[in-house]
This record gives structure tokens, C-alpha cells and sequence, in this order.
């Protein structure tokens, strides 16, 4: 599927992601950026895990967000920014391994609303999933790319 881009989006999801602290302190790294496609990863670290030592499905579902969330942002007017309107994980093993990936894409574009998934790997196995409506923001004070 050919998918519109505006200006410089590669430029503007990595501003967009610098200014996300919440990645920063998780040790999120963004490996690949492409229209409607972003890959995020991160290592393990005890840190942020729970009680068993598996990554914390709030974690995981945090880093799958973004990584869908970017992937509709690559998509959008230069002017816009997105906001997750609507979200569902599946976490289908436990979350251990030594080094995580969140690969998110964008399923169908529109105007006002975006339909994206992320599956996160463990070591290159399938361990999660999430599908989510990304929004549209356009013309609000303290939304933007």
C-alpha cells in the first residue's frame, strides 16, 4: 500500500520521540523509520520488571503504544499530532528475554483517525501485540508533532 507522507516526516517522528521522556527513561531506543512504519527497542533491565522478572505488561503496552503511535504520526499534516483515542494488548507470552522490539504500522490512514498495531518481540519471538485508533490533533494548544 503506497501511503502520503508531508514534508519531512522522518525528521519530525524523531523529534517527536526526543521529546518523550517517558522513552528516555525506559531505555526505548527508535530503530527504523519509514511511512506508516516505526521500530522501537530496548533491552532488559531488572528495573522494569515485576514481580517475577518478566518486563511489565504496562511496559511493554507503553512502548507498543508509541511505537503504533509514531508509526500514524509519520502519516499526518505537518501541523498535526496524535493522541491515542483507543488501545488493546494482547500479551500472549511472558515478556523475558535479553533484548525487546516494538514494531509499529499503520493498518489504514485517514484524515481524522488512523487504525495502527504494534507487535513487540523477545529475542525475535512473537510475545505481544496491540491495535489501536490513533487521532488527528490539529489546531490544539499543547498538541502537536
Amino acid at each position: 500500500m503506497k501511503l502520503k507522507t508531508f514534508g519531512d516526516y522522518e525528521v519530525r517522528v524523531r523529534e517527536s520521540f526526543a521529546r518523550q521522556p517517558t522513552m528516555k527513561t525506559l531505555g526505548v531506543t527508535l530503530e527504523h523509520v519509514a511511512p506508516g512504519e516505526v521500530d522501537l527497542g530496548f533491552a532488559f533491565d531488572t528495573r522494569l520488571t515485576q514481580q517475577h522478572g518478566f518486563i511489565h505488561a504496562g511496559i511493554m503496552t507503553t512502548v507498543l503504544d508509541t511505537a503504533a503511535g509514531l508509526a500514524a504520526f509519520s502519516l499526518m499534516p505537518e501541523e498535526a499530532g496524535v493522541l491515542t483515542i483507543e488501545l488493546k494488548a494482547s500479551l500472549m507470552r511472558p515478556a523475558k528475554g535479553a533484548r525487546f522490539l516494538c514494531k509499529g504500522r499503520v493498518l489504514k490512514p485517514g484524515r481524522t483517525i488512523v487504525f495502527a498495531e504494534a507487535v513487540g518481540y523477545a529475542d525475535d519471538v512473537e510475545i505481544a501485540r496491540m491495535s489501536g485508533s490513533m487521532m488527528v490533533v490539529e489546531g490544539r494548544e499543547g498538541v502537536k508533532g
